[in-house]
Formats: C-alpha cells, sequence, structure tokens
C-alpha cells in the first residue's frame, strides 16, 4: 500500500510539472506575439471594428455603424506615435477637427455655392497646416477624409449633428484603444523604428559591399552608386522619424532605462553610417589595381557581413533579446590584417592605395567595436555621457513667431506644399460641381478617390491611379460575391471587420490590395442600408472618374515636374556639404567633438543629399524628362554622394592634429571647394600647385604620420573630382533653371 501510494505522489508530481511547464510554454509564446507589432496592431484593430460593428447591431441602430466604422478608419488614418501627454492632446485636437469639419459640411450641404467656397478654403487650409509639423499634417489629413466621408453619408440621419457625432464617436472608440494599447506598451512603437533603422543600415551595408566587385565596369559601378545613395536616402528617412520619436519621449522622459537604451542605439547607428558611408579611394580605379587579389573579396565579406549583423541587430531589438556580436569577425579581420600586412611588403603595388585599405580598414574596426561593445557602452553611456553630447535637435513649434514663419515659408509657388493645396482644392471643386451638375449616383466617392489618389508628385499620383483602379475592381468583385454567399447580417459584420483590420495591415505595404479591402468594407457598410447591389457599379465609375480627375490635376494643375525643384535642391545639398566639411575642419583643428552642432550639419548633408536622390530618381520618370541630360543628372547623383563619402570619411577619423602644414591644406581646400560648389569660382589647382603638394607629402609615406596621410588621401580624391562636379552643378542649375523659366512663362 506504502509503494502504491509513493507512485501516486510520484505521478501526480509529474503532472503538476507537466501542466506547469505547458502554462509555462504558454506565457513565453503569449509574450513572443506581444513582441509581434503587426499582430499587436491587428488585434487593436479587430477590437476597433468589432465595437463599431456589433454594439450598433446589440442596440438594434444598424446604421450607425456607417459613420461609427469610417469614424475608427478616419482616426486609424490620423493616428501618430507620441508621448502620453501629447497624444491625449493630439486625440483633443483630431476630435475637435473631425466634428467641426462634418458638421461644416452637414450645415452648408443645402448650399451648394458657399458649400464650394468652403470646400476650397478649408482644403487649402488643412493642406497648409501640415507645415506646422508631422502631427498636425496628419490630422489636417483625417480631417479632409471626414470631410468626405460626410458627404457620403449626409442623408442618413434626419438632424444634422448626428452624423459628425457618430464619427467622433468612432475616432474615440479607437483612440480609446490605441491609448490603451500605448499604456501597455509605451516604447513599443520606438523600439519598431529603432529596429528599422539597423535593418536599413544593415541594407546599405549590403549595397556599399557591391562596389568592392573586381568585375565592376563603369556601367555597373554607375548603377551600384545609384542603389547606394538610394538606399541612403532611406536610412536617412529613417533615422529622422527615429530622432522624432526619441525627441518627444525625452522631453516627458522620468529616467526610463528603455529610453535611454534607444538612445544609445541611435547614435551608434549614426557613427556606424557615418563610417560606412565613408569613401577613402576611388572603387573604379581600386578594382582595377586588384581586380587579381583577394583583398577586394576580403573587404567585400566583411561588409557584407557587418550588414548581416545589423540585420540580426534588428531582430534582437524586435524581440527585446541582446545581440551577441559573431565571433568569426575577430579571425575575419585578423585575415585581412594579415593580407595588408603582405600588400604592404609586396613592391608589385603602389603604398599610395595600399595605406588607403589601411584607412578602410581601420573604419570596418571602428564598426565592428561599435557592434561588439553595444550593450557593454549602454550602461556607461546611461550614466556618464555627456550632456553636450546627449542632446538632439528640436524641430517642433516653438511658439507662435514660429507658426507664423511656417505658414509663410509656405504661401509661394515655390513651396511643393502649396502648389499641392492649390491643386487638390481645385481638383475637389470640379468633383464637387462635376456632381452637382449631372447629379450622378453616389458621386462623392469621385470626391474620395480624387483625395486619396493625389500626391504632391506625377510619380507617385500615376503609380496609385493603376493600384486604385485595380484595388477598386478587385474589391467590387469580391465584395458582391460576399453579400451573395453570405446574406446574414452576422456574417457580413464579420467580413466587415475583417476587410477593416485587413486595409490597416495592407495600407502602408500594398495599395492594390488595401484598396479591394476598403472597397469590401464599404459595399458591406452600403449593404446594411440594402444598396449593396445598387452601390457596386457606381463605385467603380466614380473611381475612374476621379482618377481622371487626379491626374488632370497632377499634369496640368501647377504640375510639380514643370517646376524643376533640381537646381534648388542641389544648391542646397552642397550647401550642406560645405557646412559639414567646414565643421570637420575645425574639428582637426580643435579636436574630436560630437556634440549637437556636428550632428546638425551631418545630418543636414545626409538630409539634402537624400532629397537630391529621391528627386533625380523622380525627375527620371516625368513625361517631359530630357533624355539627353539623363547622363549628366545620374552622373551628378554619384558624384554628389561620392563627395559627401569622402567628406564623411574625413569626419570619421576626426581628431585634433599638430601638423601645421597640412592644416593649412585643410584651410586652403576648404576655400576652394567652398569657392568651386557655391560660388563657380573653380581654382586652377595645378596653378597653386594644390595637388602636386599633396602627392608629394603622400609619396613620402611616413608610416608615423597616419593621421596626416588619410587627411591628404582624402584631399586628393576630393579636388581631383571638384573640376567635373562643378561642372555639372553649373550645366544642370544653368539648363534647368531656363526650363523652368520657360514653362513658368507659358
Amino acid at each position: 500500500m506504502c509503494n502504491i501510494g509513493v507512485e501516486i505522489h510520484k505521478s501526480f508530481i509529474t503532472q503538476v510539472d507537466q501542466q506547469g511547464l505547458h502554462l509555462k510554454s504558454w506565457f513565453k509564446r503569449l509574450k513572443r506575439a506581444t513582441y509581434n507589432t503587426t499582430f499587436m496592431y491587428n488585434v487593436r484593430m479587430l477590437i476597433a471594428f468589432s465595437g463599431t460593428a456589433f454594439v450598433p447591431y446589440f442596440l438594434g441602430y444598424q446604421l450607425a455603424t456607417i459613420p461609427l466604422t469610417l469614424g475608427v478608419v478616419a482616426a486609424g488614418l490620423s493616428d501618430i506615435d507620441d508621448r502620453f501627454s501629447v497624444r491625449i492632446m493630439n486625440l483633443i485636437y483630431t476630435y475637435i477637427g473631425f466634428f467641426v469639419t462634418a458638421a461644416s459640411v452637414q450645415l452648408l450641404f443645402p448650399y451648394p455655392m458657399a458649400f464650394a467656397l468652403g470646400l476650397i478654403a478649408s482644403c487649402i487650409g488643412w493642406i497648409l497646416l501640415g507645415s506646422l509639423g508631422r502631427r498636425y499634417a496628419t490630422i489636417s489629413y483625417g480631417c479632409l477624409v471626414v470631410s468626405v466621408y460626410t458627404m457620403l453619408g449626409v442623408h442618413l440621419f434626419d438632424h444634422w449633428y448626428i452624423q459628425p457625432a457618430l464619427l467622433v464617436a468612432g475616432a474615440a472608440w479607437y483612440g480609446l484603444i490605441a491609448t490603451i494599447s500605448f499604456l501597455l506598451f509605451p516604447v513599443r512603437q520606438l523600439q519598431d523604428k529603432l529596429a528599422a533603422s539597423y535593418a536599413s543600415l544593415g541594407d546599405f551595408l549590403f549595397a556599399k559591399s557591391n562596389l568592392f566587385d573586381v568585375d565592376m565596369t563603369p556601367a555597373s559601378y554607375q548603377q551600384s552608386m545609384i542603389e547606394l545613395s538610394l538606399e541612403n536616402g532611406k536610412l536617412i528617412t529613417i533615422f529622422n522619424d527615429l530622432k522624432t520619436a526619441l525627441l518627444t519621449r525625452l522631453k516627458g522622459d522620468r529616467g526610463q532605462k528603455d529610453t535611454r537604451r534607444s538612445l544609445h542605439y541611435y547614435f551608434v547607428a549614426q557613427d556606424i553610417h557615418e563610417r560606412a558611408d565613408s569613401a577613402h579611394i576611388d572603387y573604379q580605379k581600386l578594382a582595377k589595381i586588384f581586380q587579381h587579389s583577394d583583398i577586394l573579396f576580403r573587404f567585400q565579406r566583411i561588409l557584407a557581413v557587418q550588414g548581416k549583423a545589423c540585420q540580426e541587430l534588428n531582430e534582437c531589438i524586435l524581440q527585446r533579446k541582446p545581440y551577441k556580436h559573431n565571433k568569426r569577425f575577430k579571425q575575419s579581420f585578423e585575415n585581412l590584417r594579415l593580407s595588408l600586412e603582405k600588400l604592404r611588403r609586396d613592391q608589385h603595388y603602389d603604398l599610395l592605395w595600399v595605406n588607403a585599405l589601411f584607412a578602410l580598414y581601420q573604419n570596418l574596426k571602428s564598426i565592428d567595436s561599435q557592434l561588439l561593445n553595444l550593450e557593454t557602452e549602454q550602461h556607461i553611456q546611461a550614466d556618464k555621457v555627456k550632456q553636450a553630447e546627449n542632446q538632439l535637435k528640436d524641430d517642433d513649434l516653438q511658439g507662435w513667431n514660429d507658426i507664423v514663419i511656417r505658414i509663410k515659408q509656405n504661401l509661394t509657388p515655390e513651396s511643393v506644399l502649396f502648389r499641392h493645396a492649390i491643386r487638390v482644392s481645385i481638383v475637389l471643386f470640379i468633383g464637387y460641381v462635376l456632381i452637382q451638375m449631372t447629379n450622378i449616383e453616389y458621386g462623392y466617392w469621385i470626391m474620395l478617390t480624387a483625395l486619396f489618389v493625389s500626391q504632391p508628385n506625377f510619380n507617385a499620383t500615376k503609380r496609385r491611379l493603376r493600384l486604385r483602379i485595380f484595388g477598386t475592381l478587385v474589391g467590387i468583385i469580391v465584395g458582391l460575391t460576399i453579400v451573395f454567399l453570405v446574406p446574414s447580417v452576422e456574417g457580413q459584420l464579420l467580413m466587415l471587420i475583417l476587410s477593416g483590420v485587413l486595409f490597416f495591415e495592407l495600407r502602408s505595404k500594398q495599395y492594390a490590395q488595401a484598396t479591394a479591402f476598403i472597397t469590401i468594407l464599404a459595399l458591406i457598410n452600403f449593404n446594411l442600408d440594402g444598396s449593396a447591389m445598387a452601390a457596386a457599379i457606381p463605385r467603380f465609375v466614380d473611381t475612374l472618374i476621379g482618377c481622371a480627375l487626379a491626374w488632370f490635376g497632377v499634369t496640368f494643375i501647377w504640375p510639380d515636374w514643370k517646376f524643376r525643384r533640381l537646381p534648388r535642391n542641389i544648391r542646397r545639398s552642397l550647401q550642406a556639404q560645405c557646412n559639414y566639411l567646414a565643421e570637420v575642419v575645425k574639428q582637426y583643428h580643435e579636436g574630436r567633438n560630437h556634440a549637437l552642432n556636428y550632428r546638425i550639419v551631418r545630418r543636414a548633408a545626409h538630409n539634402t543629399d537624400a532629397e537630391v536622390a529621391s528627386l533625380i530618381s523622380t525627375l527620371a520618370t516625368e513625361p517631359d524628362f530630357d533624355p539627353t541630360r539623363k547622363s549628366d543628372i545620374f552622373e551628378f547623383l554619384c558624384l554628389n554622394h561620392t563627395f559627401l563619402s569622402y567628406i564623411a570619411a574625413l569626419g570619421a577619423h576626426r581628431e585634433s592634429i599638430q601638423d601645421q602644414a597640412v592644416l593649412k591644406l585643410l584651410d586652403q581646400a576648404l576655400d576652394d571647394i567652398q569657392g568651386a560648389l557655391l560660388r563657380d569660382e573653380m581654382p586652377d589647382l595645378t596653378a597653386q600647385n594644390m595637388l602636386q603638394t599633396i602627392r608629394q607629402r603622400l609619396s613620402q609615406n611616413n608610416e608615423e604620420d597616419q593621421k596626416s596621410l588619410i587627411i591628404l588621401q582624402q584631399l586628393s580624391l576630393m579636388l581631383s573630382v571638384l573640376n567635373r562636379f562643378s561642372m555639372l552643378k553649373q550645366r544642370l542649375s544653368h539648363d534647368l533653371d531656363n526650363d523652368a523659366s520657360e514653362l513658368a512663362s507659358l
């Protein structure tokens, strides 16, 4: 009996242990699910749409589902990441804006003339409000969407205030869920942006590794440089978003460890980017000289593996795991060092090139050190970082004067935002007049389509036109199939919820699919009033008309591509690069300093470089793009980023030096570069013996003074392309300025 009791006890203990393990495993899976931002976002939208679909159903007021659901959609489009106190203020501003907009539409709707004037004024006002910053731009866009949503349902309710109140109620319901989600996971969106920055940094390193291809041709080199420049633009955009998210949290920070940790990761990512973007050598010549050596393959492999390490770091941030540096890096760098030492001993190669490769090796070693010490340094940074190096530039509004200045800056045809505001307001006005003249059924979908499709530039609008038409057609076919096969109200409400969730999941990834799901949601909404079948064909026809109006607006109403903003962007980019170089030169005189001013000028240089790259890639798709200038424009793009990379290399190695001759050369080179790029005063470098002096110092190859050798090498690279760089800048600015003047006079 005693043995039986012992066995029963052991069996019971075993079962308890197994249940405990199952429970622990379940909690781990649940915790892992909460780390998945996409999953949690979809849960949020599922709860939001479930509430707007089934609460009216249980209350017997099914018609309310339409404005409640549209309120959730508008609020979801207006949602922005911010700290708690500012988030609450954003929600209050959003609800006030939604109610005022919807009530204005309801009250002015019976009076076409007053409504048309109000439509133009409000459209221009809401879009220009976006000049005050990201949060205002997002809220104003939501208000524009609400204005058209109100037009769609203006006849649904007997009293003017019911639809505005229900739209705001739907938005408030979404806001409540979003706020609860924020309180549960306050740094989630910040960490997602941080992870995205390292993923993009990895892509940048992969693109950089392509420059070490030994089989490189002039054509493949230019293509690799274009790809690198575009990847740089994507990375800079993500850095800017991350910086905004960090800044808003630091303002309300109460010593949160996660915020400080994210700030440290941000600074490390920027330092890695500066070093990775550095160019110590002419890559085309490098490929020819070392095409039969293994040295380029070793550099290429290390860059690619460092890119992979950044991708792994992205996963670690998302999964809240500590990053573990790959131990194979140590051996890879040791083998690379041995190969470089062998090249130095070998008399076959010019030591000038070998020294440049050693500088590149040191730069990659610094990147490796940043990754290796990332987890350990964050504790030191949190407690002992200098205050001057722990600041971010605040781009937020600083008062009424700042508001007035920003609005005035955009009250000019030179402003992209102003032209977009005028263009969209005219397009919506034409759509409204067309609806009034033809009395077309469900005609306000025309205005909704035109609003969603119209973008500030021709290329983005053209792309959305095709995707919108295709997505609407698919959505109508699938939506009618659902209405036919799922006749019950409960089943249709479930499909409405699913469509809403999938719309928000896909809206920034797959525009055509997102359009299909929002079309399904709209048809099910209208079927609650028994009119889905009647609305299907008008929905598609109205989409075609709205797309045609959007195309007409972006092509003929102050078309953005006709103003040729490239000359202005070129000038801004070159000014920013000269400011960056001046700050680097200053630190060679005074000593290394990573304070706010240095990071501001570096960020400005990369921002303007990214703007030039984005604009050039857009210009290549425009209808009046001159193919004869294509080679010049893309050559300038490559040279612009190459020159910035040469400056970045100087910045990566910046330290105080005592060699007065080198400091004098730095000052002279800065003056010559500023003269050539900003004032079109191309210096005669041969007559000044500038290049000869630099090359003479380089040929001496004094290994004891590696700092000076790196500086001289970078100056040699910059001055060697300065003449061509300046000529391209002058030619493009002159030709495109003439084009803009001719087109503006038409």
